[in-house]
């Protein structure tokens, strides 16, 4: 089956018989208004919806007609999105560059599931991971894990970078709701020091935990804050080297590195190579969730990603949330020349969702050749970006209406709220769904004489409209609700690059600085004078920094 998915992936994409018909489609359909579409069809928005696992997705409000998804279905079909979906699930080794299987589906997989790798059913490892995490959690939330000086853990900061730290941060800031408020959670990734300052700057060294995240435990940022975790809470606990392993524990697989840091090798938590960094907050990176949200909310929450997951793989494809998404964002990558997507969530939980989402997309398909190392000679990979709620309405939102750019944006609402205050839920819900009318539809010019308007001011107060969005409505957001989202957009991405022919699983592009920056800091920190050979504006930018630090 591998053979048959390089096979499809390897054809030219824009010589395929579904892209040139989607090219003469386009033609056919780039100067249609929504407003035109929706008068013609009065039941529009009632039949370009769908449902899955408790998520209900209206794309009516999108640049399309009744020809534009069975088109884009059938660029699907060509691009054997099928095939390499059903080999992402069966364990092959999909992630071509690495020679690894993509299996984050597997780190939500009931028991008694059986995925295979290389002869071995993963799954129940799987589980011995979470049970072990599981039974760390509860001893922490419950108070029966001492610091080295015999208080309770109070204070969890988990250190990390990228994957590490956005899938944390993200998860837990939206389901603070359910989090234990008696524990302070705090996350370092940036290698400022001033990040780790203002995170312990607080905290009482015998009553925090850290979690030090680090496939290899050698990710030079994360190592350099762990260090310097170390050296804080050793000082606050009179330097006894004893205490480090009261005080840290790891989610690794390098048990040389982290007993040689001084944690107890019982308390690492592992993860597997099949698990990419952007795809694993549900695995062992997910402990500081846990041990906010508790093991049973944890477990909800990877409930609530299975579901997504067997309804990507289940669903025919006109139904399918996440491939319907990803088609839409091919359509205007490629098609319309849309070069973002804005995501915007109304609801202040998901405050961080944007940023994570940022990895996830742009790690996962800012790629430039095809699996075969082909130069794409199409667009990939647009820019997410977006703000919650009503915050985004009062900056960004200007652009996004009478601006040149097109920005396609996925709006995502809530039938509850978690904090019902009087009238603002209606207000907020109002609000989201003003905003993807007012896109839609715009004002014309006629409209805006008619309301008084000077005729002078009137081209100031036009709203073209025809600014195309999704909407995403949700009954309530739980953990169950978070794992299906965050799912949504995984298999989203999936389905994106299964098309482009790229593999969405590597990221070659974050190496290079990394290199770089290696090969850089001695030439900071010496203190002789150094012959450099970087360019002349590396060279003189170096030179400059080193005289700062002489006059410091």
């Amino acid at each position: 089956m591998e053979t048959v998915v390089e096979t499809l992936t390897d054809r030219p994409l824009t010589g395929s018989p579904a892209w040139k018909n989607l090219e003469a489609h386009f033609q056919k359909v780039r100067e249609l208004h929504l407003r035109g579409l929706f008068a013609a069809d009065r039941e529009r928005g009632k039949r370009m919806t769908a449902e899955g696992a408790g998520i209900y997705l209206d794309y009516s409000k999108n640049r399309i007609t009744d020809e534009t998804i069975p088109l884009l279905l059938q660029l699907a079909e060509e691009s054997g999105v099928r095939q390499r979906m059903e080999a992402m699930f069966r364990g092959d080794k999909i992630n071509s560059t690495e020679n690894r299987a993509v299996l984050h589906v597997a780190l939500r997989a009931p028991r008694g599931t059986s995925i295979v790798v290389d002869g071995h059913n993963v799954v129940p490892d799987v589980h011995d991971v979470l049970d072990k995490m599981a039974a760390f959690s509860n001893r922490i939330r419950s108070g029966n894990w001492k610091g080295h000086t015999g208080k309770r853990i109070r204070n969890v900061v988990n250190i990390g970078i990228g994957g590490s730290d956005l899938g944390p941060v993200m998860a837990y800031e939206a389901l603070k709701h359910y989090s234990d408020r008696a524990m302070t959670f705090r996350f370092v990734s940036n290698v400022d020091s001033t990040d780790f300052a203002e995170a312990v700057i607080d905290l009482d060294p015998a009553e925090t935990l850290f979690i030090v995240s680090s496939k290899t435990f050698t990710t030079l940022e994360t190592m350099t804050n762990a260090h310097t975790a170390r050296d804080w809470s050793l000082q606050g606990l009179g330097g006894d080297q004893a205490s480090v392993a009261k005080h840290f524990v790891a989610v690794s697989t390098n048990a040389a590195e982290v007993s040689k840091f001084g944690i107890d090798t019982a308390n690492m938590f592992g993860f597997w190579d099949w698990v990419g960094g952007r795809y694993s907050m549900d695995s062992a990176i997910g402990l500081s969730t846990m041990l906010a949200i508790g093991p049973e909310n944890f477990q909800s929450m990877l409930h609530g990603f299975h579901q997504m997951d067997e309804h990507f793989r289940t669903a025919p494809f006109d139904r399918n949330l996440p491939v319907l998404m990803g088609l839409l964002a091919v359509w205007y990558s490629n098609f319309f020349g849309a070069e973002t997507v804005a995501v915007l969530p109304y609801e202040q939980y998901l405050k961080r969702f944007p940023a994570y989402l940022q990895q996830l997309t742009m790690e996962s398909n800012g790629k430039h050749v095809t699996l075969s190392g082909a130069r794409v000679d199409y667009q990939t990979g647009p820019i997410y970006w977006g703000e919650p709620g009503t915050n985004g309405q009062h900056s960004f939102y200007q652009l996004i209406h009478q601006g040149t750019r097109l920005i396609p944006c996925d709006f995502i609402a809530f039938g509850e709220t978690l904090n019902p205050l009087g009238r603002h839920h209606d207000i907020l819900l109002a609000n989201v769904l003003a905003q993807a009318e007012a896109l839609s539809f715009g004002k014309t010019r006629e409209q805006v004489l008619a309301e008084g308007t000077p005729d002078r001011l009137a081209p100031h107060r036009v709203f073209e409209g025809n600014r195309p969005s999704n909407t995403i409505l949700v009954e309530r957001l739980t953990p169950e609700t978070l794992g299906k989202l965050v799912a949504l957009y995984e298999h989203s991405v999936f389905t994106q690059g299964a098309i482009w022919g790229i593999d969405s699983f590597d990221q070659w592009g974050v190496e290079l600085g990394k290199v770089l920056a290696k090969r850089i800091i001695p030439e900071l920190e010496s203190q002789e004078e150094l012959t450099l050979d970087h360019d002349s504006s590396t060279n003189t930018l170096i030179r400059r920094y080193r005289k700062y630090k002489e006059n410091a």
